[in-house]
């Protein structure tokens, strides 16, 4: 008798995995589903959260505190056409916009920058705004001449348009902004 149970529910088990107990049909084997996935989670973001996460991460040094007088004087150690260090902190010249360093013409107008401060004692009066990690500012040299005006004299940067104002566009020289933008630099920067 026990070898008869025995016997029934091994073909009890035989009969449930060739699927013959399912709705599926008498006697079909099943084949077996790949397990189910769920769609990777980046799926679910918004388009905004994934330009975001598509997006360089820059890090950088939050600002200095501006000086309560907004001046600042010393000899000045360039960075490129638009960007200098007086006193451990970065200053980026107020309205003006140079090439980067790696833009045509970038070079030449951190060299430019170099040779009108070289051996000067620069003051800088700044406007109490911040880029990135820089203090915005006029800089001057001893004799009262503005540096953003000089190197925008020898064609080496622009006007920076909306946030000068309009005030070196006219020192310009005819042709530099077309120069400038039609090899790679933009004019476009604070």
């Amino acid at each position: 008798m026990e070898f008869l149970v025995i016997i029934g529910i091994v073909a009890a088990i035989i009969f449930f995995l060739n699927g013959a107990g399912s709705s599926h049909g008498s006697g079909q084997v099943r084949k077996k589903l790949p397990p189910k996935t769920r769609a990777n989670p980046s799926y679910y973001k918004t388009k905004a959260a994934q330009r975001e996460r598509a997006r360089p991460k820059v890090d950088h040094a939050p600002p200095p505190p501006i000086p309560a007088s907004r001046q600042l004087k010393g000899r000045a150690y360039i960075i490129d056409g638009d960007t200098i260090v007086i006193q451990k902190i970065k200053i980026r010249l107020a309205g003006i916009d140079a090439p980067e360093l790696d833009q045509p013409w970038g070079q030449k107008s951190k060299w430019a920058m170099v040779r009108i401060c070289k051996g000067q004692t620069i003051t800088v009066k700044l406007t109490g705004e911040t880029s990135y990690d820089r203090l915005i500012g006029t800089c001057y040299l001893p004799d009262g001449r503005d540096i953003g005006a000089e190197i925008i004299k020898q064609g080496l940067a622009l006007d920076g348009g909306y946030y000068s104002e309009g005030k070196y566009r006219h020192l310009e020289q005819p042709g530099m902004r077309a120069k400038l933008i039609n090899y790679g630099h933009r004019g476009k920067r604070s």
